[in-house]
């Protein structure tokens, strides 16, 4: 049997390869095509479970086997994978289209909705047929049919397009190797980092260190290397990545022209004014002018911290370490400097106390003792050595299992990201277990000593576990709403910051670490120098993202595209707006802007900030249970916490879940006193 049409269990990595892809893909979509003919004919009834349980059962199938190959070439992008996924990709994604301006079975889906069955099914279920009728119109099933076949090349050309804009993205990183030959180069980078690019030449079997535009490699040369011009040199290549100063075939310019003219068109015929309308539509903020309000709001609010943040870095640098004109590339340099000097402890010194079987054990301590459940090892068919295998019990019963890939790897896609394998759901009678896949691109242990993480790197894993605990503890059993499934865009990063809140907690941290050498638990008085630094340069972070999120919303609503227009003047406009600091002129940040142009963030970057509005809240009901427990590990919240957020899914609104939790609307009050601007 085809490993990818095998459906009784786990993906089946042992055994897949390229060559099953477009087999199987092709079977899904002919037998997928040929129930959409049944299910629209007028003999099929429109009810539950003649019509749309069949068509959920379909797409299961469908989403699942495309589901391993999208993930396959995120973290396996060897082109034997890449060509299969491309392959297929138009395909796939011309069905989706065709899907969903089906106007047959949007009729029926409205038919369904005004029967006399709809108010006899569940909550959930109605809000199933309630965000399939919503999504249907915005697929462009109202359009005429003249226009129908248009949208449906737009739909398959953007997503082969956001596929290519992060292959790109990927390949230029990939591309650029800074061989380092004298030693003297290398003063300042942590010995780590130094022993992986010794790796990295060797691989190549070249003399020297190589160091990369990969996360790994390349943050610690930015934050350490003493030598300006090694730094200069590796923000140059970072920043004009993907850009018209590399290799044509990789220049991202020309993509966004096209993808942003697409979006602009698709909105047009959908009768909106623009794209950030569409993407707002089922999010739980309403029109980009509200988005637009609540960002330079926090901008607002922000920006007394971030003038005293870069003021007082500028300072640093002329008077401690002569640099007269700070530059991009000195930064990173210099604000660790400053660090170092103001709270007396570096990021290197802290990452000696986070080895990987610690964090892990802390990580797992904290999910068992909020949510009273039993994280085992378990084990199956994986796509890469490195990566393990875990369930989650509770009560001596499976609740979910997860994947978890920690490692940075050539073939792998930057950054950190949860995603489904499959998803909770009834099922013959019985209760389909959801699992999970977590990646992240950390440094890989070098040797035969474990990987140590930066506290940044053990934040970023909660967070993704976040992701991953929402998906995994959902009550929900349908699979349209479960887990992830049906959750606003704008409220999906609630769960996974929330999480972070816990890497701050001394009763967490102080089990969780192990000094490398010396074996010592972390001491309190570093803890409290990390407390101490935790909102450093938080007013700068904060206009950081601020600016990335109004961008892209201004982007998607007022930046009218055209061929060969220029998009950097309305990136200029908002960085002389709310930024403090700007960027070398040939900096080409938007080329490599994966979350909006090959991700899901489009006109929707904002959510981060928004749901940290929402997490900080949510957390605060945990410090207010430590008040009377003595712990922010508190099982009482945990359980309501699981109960009101996490287990519901998609099947109410984002808004109503949270009241339920908190007992009242969100208030940003948490999270400007846990980013240090509290007003006085």
């Amino acid at each position: 049997m085809n490993p990818l049409l095998d459906f009784s269990g786990l993906p089946r990595f042992d055994t897949v390869q390229p060559e099953h892809v477009a087999p199987a893909i092709d079977q899904l979509l002919a037998e997928s095509r040929a129930l959409i003919t049944r299910l629209q004919a007028d003999a099929t009834p429109a009810t539950w479970d003649a019509f749309v349980q069949p068509l959920t059962d379909a797409g299961e199938r469908l989403s699942r086997a495309w589901g391993i190959v999208g993930h396959l070439h995120s973290v396996n992008d060897v082109p034997a994978w890449r060509e299969a996924y491309n392959a297929q990709l138009p395909q796939v994604s011309g069905f989706y289209a065709e899907l969903g301006q089906n106007l047959a079975l949007f009729a029926k889906y409205k038919a369904l909705q005004q029967s006399a069955e709809y108010a006899t099914l569940s909550a959930t279920r109605r809000r199933i047929i309630d965000n399939d009728v919503r999504d249907f119109r915005l697929s462009g099933a109202e359009l005429a049919e003249d226009q129908k076949p248009r949208f449906k090349e737009i739909s398959e050309e953007l997503s082969a397009l956001s596929a290519k804009f992060s292959e790109n993205v990927l390949d230029a990183t990939n591309a650029h190797g800074e061989w380092v030959e004298d030693e003297a180069l290398l003063a300042g980078i942590p010995a780590d980092a130094v022993a992986a690019a010794k790796a990295a030449a060797e691989k190549d079997s070249k003399p020297g260190w190589k160091f990369t535009l990969h996360q790994p490699s390349y943050i610690p040369v930015l934050q350490y290397a003493d030598n300006r011009e090694l730094r200069a040199r590796m923000y140059r290549a970072s920043a004009t990545r993907a850009s018209e100063f590399g290799k044509p075939e990789w220049d991202n310019t020309p993509l966004i022209d096209r993808i942003l003219s697409l979006r602009a068109e698709e909105s047009k015929m959908l009768g909106y004014a623009n794209y950030a309308e569409v993407s707002l539509v089922p999010k739980m903020a309403n029109t980009p002018t509200q988005v637009a309000a609540f960002l330079r709001d926090i901008a607002a609010k922000a920006r007394p911290f971030a003038e005293k943040d870069v003021a007082e870095l500028r300072d640093f640098a002329r008077q401690e370490l002569g640099l007269d004109t700070l530059e991009a590339w000195d930064m990173a340099y210099a604000s660790e400097k400053l660090r170092e000097q103001r709270y007396a402890f570096s990021d290197e010194e802290v990452k000696q106390y986070f080895p990987e079987p610690k964090v892990l054990a802390g990580l797992f301590r904290v999910i068992e003792s909020i949510f009273s459940v039993k994280l085992e090892a378990d084990t199956a068919p994986v796509w890469h050595p490195a990566v393990r295998f875990f369930r989650i019990v509770k009560n001596g019963e499976l609740v979910g299992q997860f994947y978890l890939d920690l490692y940075a790897r050539d073939t792998k896609r930057g950054g950190a990201w949860m995603d489904e394998a499959i998803t909770r759901r009834t099922l013959a009678g019985s209760i389909q277990k959801p699992v999970a896949y977590l990646n992240c691109n950390f440094p890989a242990p070098v040797g035969d000593k474990p990987a140590t993480f930066s506290h940044d790197d053990v934040i970023t894993l909660f967070h993704e576990c976040g992701h991953g605990l929402h998906h995994l503890l959902t009550r929900v059993d349908e699979l349209a709403v479960s887990g992830i499934h049906g959750v606003e865009w704008d409220a999906v990063e609630l769960p996974s910051q929330f999480m972070e809140n816990f890497c701050w907690e001394w009763d967490v941290l102080q089990g969780m670490t192990k000094h490398a050498e010396t074996g010592a638990q972390l001491p309190r008085a570093l803890y409290d120098k990390m407390i101490a630094a935790k909102n450093f340069q938080s007013g700068m972070q904060t206009l950081r993202q601020i600016e990335f999120g109004l961008f892209d919303l201004l982007l998607h609503s007022e930046f009218v595209p055209a061929p060969g227009k220029p998009f950097k003047p309305l990136l200029d406009a908002v960085r002389k707006e709310v930024a403090v600091t700007v960027p070398p002129e040939w900096n080409r940040f938007p080329q490599s802007f994966s979350h909006i142009f090959g991700g899901g963030y489009a006109a929707g970057y904002y959510s981060y900030k928004w749901a940290e509005v929402l997490s900080a809240d949510a957390y605060e009901a945990f410090e207010e249970a430590a008040k009377t427990s003595g712990s922010t590990l508190d099982a009482a919240t945990g359980e309501r916490y699981w109960r009101e957020i996490l287990s519901v899914g998609g099947s109410r609104p984002a808004i109503e879940s949270f009241k339920a939790f908190r007992g009242r609307e969100p208030r940003p009050d948490a999270l400007l006193r846990h980013s240090g601007m509290a007003l006085a």
